[in-house]
């Protein structure tokens, strides 16, 4: 039988792309109010509430008032925020929630964190005695360890004692799409070693999908057919990889990969156990990394509300703040700002060609040259998709476009080897606010860029427009 979902948000156009993203997966129930919510709880005792944290300000209250009724209490509550009111959502995590994602987040993130808090008792039934002695000493193990590689060495150590394979291995996908086996149980503790993603179509489809892949048998499954050749002297038969996805932008990419030579392929019991352990993993390894990386729970909260999780630019919220800031601030002392709006040029054509884990490498690396470029005081963003926004303080059109063009041939100039010898190009518009100009509105400032930006596509893309 279907689980139920129930979403408390009052915003149509997101609650619509929420049910379609799980429907035909859960009976999905909506509620727009927190009346309404709290009634349809009570009434149809869903398995798990998707609450918006700041639905007409309220979403503290609804949350607090689901936690302390008996009827309620047990159900499982995840928080959703937009913009990311801190105060807010840790009254709501205080209230009794028990996770909580920023919107726009990744649905297959979401479906993920639902997965993890719809299982039942009844989800460990194939695992024995051993099986669940060992997840209770790994989890009070990995609580207590601040070392990232340490937590990941124990998981497969523990992993390969108790399941049926030859290897367990925790790998990991850099910003740049490197492979890297940072711990496996046939190395010593703090060994790592290269892959080539070429040679792991199952990790590459577990990248695409964000979904667990199995091969029962991986000399006779079409996805293995590329490297048929090299694994047909191996002694396994299957192997099972698990996205350990957990706040990506922050611990990374991991993926948890067992390989065995049993003839019967990847187990019920395999399968939940590797489940567990990926949840397992993400979470002592997001609380580490967090440790090492950040003073207090505060700067990271903070610092994830404002960044894009592919390229660690700002996001496109933060954007329309400091542009708010700048433009107030050139305004005030008469001095100039400039826009630039810069989008990657047959962008989907590259998606189409080479994969959306290909696209994902290009814009990191194009993320990466504009932070090279700029100068402290300059204000990078993430626009959307492959566009991006940057805002440049004290500038006027010739110090921009001197800018622009320089970034422009050091995209142009860049090579990326996972696309054959295909080259990237990007146009960019300008626009500049001075203090005589006529335009006083920030949002104009940016439109004239992006207008500028669309003008340069037509003219033959890889240049750059000002705007008039």
């Amino acid at each position: 039988m279907m689980k139920k979902i129930l979403i408390v948000d009052n915003d149509p156009d997101f609650s619509l792309e929420l049910v379609g993203a799980l429907q035909g997966s859960y009976q999905v129930l909506e509620a727009t109010s927190g009346d309404e919510a709290i009634a349809l709880a009570e009434a149809q005792n869903p398995d798990l509430i998707l609450l918006n944290i700041e639905m007409q300000n309220k979403g503290v209250n609804v949350c607090l008032e689901l936690k302390s009724r008996i009827s309620t209490r047990n159900i499982s509550l995840i928080l959703l925020s937009s913009n990311y009111h801190r105060e807010d959502l840790v009254g709501g995590l205080h209230a009794g929630a028990d996770d909580y994602l920023i919107k726009p987040f990744c649905f297959d993130e979401l479906r993920t964190r639902i997965e993890s808090h719809l299982q039942t008792k009844g989800y460990y039934n194939d695992l024995s005695k051993n099986d669940l002695l060992m997840l209770l000493e790994l989890t009070e193990t990995v609580s207590v360890t601040r070392n990232p590689l340490k937590i990941l060495h124990t998981i497969v150590e523990k992993m390969n004692k108790v399941i049926d394979v030859s290897r367990c291995s925790i790998v990991s996908l850099n910003g740049v799409g490197e492979l890297t086996v940072k711990a496996s149980s046939d190395l010593p503790e703090g060994n790592e070693i290269k892959l080539d993603l070429s040679k792991y179509p199952e990790i590459r489809e577990a990248l695409e999908t964000k979904r667990p892949i199995i091969v029962h048998d991986i000399k006779t499954n079409p996805l293995m057919q590329t490297v048929w050749d090299e694994i047909r002297g191996l002694s396994d038969n299957s192997v099972f990889v698990v996205p350990i996805i957990k706040k990506e932008s922050v611990i990374g990419t991991f993926f948890l990969r067992t390989a065995s030579p049993l003839k019967g392929g990847v187990t019920e019991r395999i399968y939940k156990l590797c489940q567990v352990i990926a949840n397992i993993s993400g979470n002592a390894l997001e609380s580490a990394i967090l440790f090492e990386t950040m003073k207090t729970a505060k700067e990271y909260l903070e610092n994830v509300a404002i960044r894009d999780g592919l390229t660690q630019l700002y996001n496109h919220q933060h954007f329309y703040t400091r542009l708010e800031q700048e433009f107030s601030r050139a305004k005030r002392y008469k001095h100039e700002l400039s826009c630039l709006f810069l989008d990657v040029d047959d962008f989907k054509k590259l998606n189409d060609n080479f994969g959306h884990v290909i696209g994902d490498v290009v814009l990191r690396k194009i993320g990466s040259l504009i932070k090279h470029v700029l100068r402290e005081s300059d204000v990078a963003a993430r626009y959307g998709g492959e566009e991006f926004a940057i805002l440049l303080p004290d500038t006027d059109h010739d110090g921009a476009l001197d800018l622009a063009e320089r970034l422009l041939e050091i995209i142009r100039n860049q090579s990326f080897d996972e696309l054959a010898g295909a080259r990237v190009t990007a146009s960019v518009g300008i626009s500049t606010y001075s203090r005589d100009s006529e335009r006083q509105s920030p949002g104009e400032l940016v439109q004239l860029a992006d207008d500028a930006m669309y003008l340069a596509k037509m003219r033959g893309k890889d240049r750059v427009a000002m705007s008039s």
